[in-house]
């Protein structure tokens, strides 16, 4: 039979053609649905698979077959940890699901600068952003730190990249001006989260007072792109059939998902950090970005950082670029704060 089918095609070459490009058409995007299935789609329990950096290239082979599974990103450590005061808190989003939040108040006897949001990135959870929310504690800001949808202890276990989770920034924000109405907001996310904040400024009317984003990506198709190269995978035409994919499985044009059109929207004053060495979004993707931000704002491009934690993992660096900028924006209220520091150090030092 195969012999037969195989002369048949021997004889008439345009048609084997045909069908052989038919069957690698047809193979290449049932690879590319389940693999953008897989990325969007979290598993119950499990290990996180190791990063395609560091993956060997038998690891690599076997997750471009396969795909790989990422369990439901959990909280492993809590404010706690970090010697902060906290409250758990859940709000509501317009779609019905609930997101869980800790609630991390100011330093006694500082008069706030105001709450700061906190928005963690792709396949983590807000324990990520303990490290930042600790620094925003200690210049002076009541923090939330939210677990966005599919995350943590929120609703769900799917993402879409920052689409949809720009429905939990705004419920997270309206939930903010409910529970503290007169406190100036300030919106700090890393990756993904920066992608939400943008899009929820963009398309439902959020306005803080001031933005921190943290290496967002310009285009979910570019983004995308340097994902397959690090993996070690062919670009084109994979990344264009993952974005197609993954936005008919949630129900969105992934090609229409695009931070550097969000940011025209943004009308305060905004922070851009981003590592100079990250290869999943480049720093002239990242500065895309910035450019397109029509207000006050400061680009800050970390030396040696990768997509990575900023606050953790450069720290020092961080930390003079957001104290400098929230100086900026609060100088009256800094100064106050820092006096009140310096006061109870005083005071310390007497009562020795």
């Amino acid at each position: 039979m195969f012999r037969k089918a195989f002369l048949a095609l021997r004889a008439r070459p345009k048609r084997a053609l045909l069908c052989l490009t038919l069957l690698a058409s047809v193979a290449m995007n049932v690879l590319a649905y389940r693999h953008a299935w897989l990325l969007t789609h979290f598993v119950g329990v499990g290990d996180r698979p190791p990063s395609p950096e560091v993956m060997t290239l038998w690891q690599k082979a076997e997750a471009a077959l396969c795909g790989v599974q990422i369990p439901k990103p959990r909280n492993a450590k809590t404010p706690a940890d970090y010697e902060l005061p906290f409250e758990a808190r859940r709000f509501v989003t317009r779609d019905g699901l609930e997101c869980a939040a800790w609630r991390v108040p100011c330093p006694d006897g500082q008069r706030s600068q105001g709450l700061c949001l906190l928005f963690h990135g792709f396949a983590n959870a807000k324990d990520s952003m303990l490290p930042a929310a600790r620094a925003f504690h200690e210049f002076g800001y009541d923090t939330l730190l939210v677990d966005f949808r599919g995350s943590g202890e929120s609703d769900g276990h799917a993402t879409t990249i920052g689409y949809r989770e720009a429905d939990d920034v705004a419920a997270a924000c309206a939930y903010a001006k409910r529970q503290w109405p007169d406190a100036p907001i300030l919106l700090y996310g890393r990756s993904m989260g920066s992608v939400a904040i943008l899009r929820a400024i963009a398309t439902q009317q959020v306005r803080p007072t001031a933005l921190i984003l943290e290496a967002p990506f310009d285009r979910l198709l570019a983004t995308t792109r340097n994902r397959c190269r690090t993996a070690g995978l062919p670009a084109f035409p994979l990344a264009e059939l993952l974005v197609f994919w993954g936005g008919v499985q949630h129900g969105y044009s992934g090609f229409a998902h695009n931070p550097v059109a969000y940011a025209k929207a943004v009308e305060c004053p905004t922070l851009l950090l981003h590592g100079d060495c990250d290869i999943r979004v480049s720093p002239a993707e990242a500065r895309q970005v910035f450019d397109r931000l029509p207000g006050k704002k400061t680009w800050a491009l970390l030396a040696g950082a990768g997509h990575e934690n900023l606050a953790a993992k450069h720290h020092a660096e961080w930390l003079a670029a957001v104290e400098g900028f929230l100086s900026e924006i609060a100088p009256k209220r800094r100064a106050e704060n820092l006096r009140s520091v310096g006061a109870a150090l005083n005071t310390s030092e007497t009562a020795e």
